[in-house]
Order: C-alpha cells, then structure tokens, then sequence
C-alpha cells in the first residue's frame, strides 16, 4: 500500500527517529543494529520515509560524533559539553547541509530548530540556529549568497 504521507512530514518522522536512536545509543551506549531494529518497530515508523531513515541512521549511527567534532568552531562551548538532544540535533542537521544539496538550507535549518524546540531545553532552539546557519554558510555559501540578494 503505497503511503500518502507528504515528503515532508515523513521526512520530519526520520529525523525524530533518528533523534531518538542517536538519543538512545549517547545514553544506554546500545549497538547501533539494536537501535535500529527497536526504532522500525516503533510506533510510528511506518510514517517515516524509510529511504531517508536508512540514509541518516547509516551515516549517523556511529558517526554523529565526528560530524559534531566538526561543527566545534561554530560552538560556544566545547563539543562534549552539548546535552545529548543538541548533539543529535546538530548532527542531523549537518548531516543534511553536507549530504542532501536538494534539501534547502533553510528547510533544514528550520527543521533543526522544530525539533530543538520539540525535545531540546529551553533557548536550545536559538543554539541550534546559529550554529547551523553559520555551517550552512561554510558549506552551502553560494546557495546561502543567493538567498541574502
């Protein structure tokens, strides 16, 4: 059957699941296959895209850590001073600006910040912009130039 879930709001079922199992494997220290399994038998995955899920728990499941190492310029605060939510926040959203060119930079800036507010602390939605607007005009400079005119 196929799905008539819009792109967009499967899209956004991904990343929170994504969130939950980068969430999950930062605390419990859980094997990435287990996290995956026990996500796609979650309620709710059948509205995620599966591709999209595939794509970012394969890049993310063990390498959302280095993407975060990365961003350290742009942060305030030292990497391993971030609360699990922002780490996993900031990864899916680097992980978007480096790896999915078709996805507008304010899509996923924009979508960053809806889950910072959803899951993250208080003002952690404002972190989550700066830093991903100042990586996404590193990474995406003439797409974030075209924009500013």
């Amino acid at each position: 059957m196929l799905s008539t879930t819009p792109r967009s709001a499967a899209r956004r079922r991904s990343r929170e699941l994504v969130l939950q199992g980068l969430y999950q494997r930062r605390l419990a220290d859980n094997a990435p296959d287990d996290v995956r399994v026990q996500l796609e038998t979650s309620k709710g995955y059948e509205r995620a895209d599966a591709a999209y899920f595939d794509a970012m728990w394969r890049a993310l499941a063990a390498g959302a850590d280095a993407r975060v190492e990365r961003l350290a310029p742009l942060l305030d605060r030292k990497p391993a001073e971030l609360s699990p939510i922002e780490r996993a926040i900031l990864a899916i959203g680097a992980w978007e600006l480096d790896e999915r060119p078709e996805i507008p930079y304010r899509v996923v800036i924009n979508e960053a910040v809806e889950l910072a507010k959803s899951y993250g602390g208080t003002d952690g939605h404002k972190f989550v912009n700066g830093v991903l607007d100042r990586h996404a005009a590193s990474v995406r400079a003439a797409e974030v130039a075209a924009r500013a005119r």
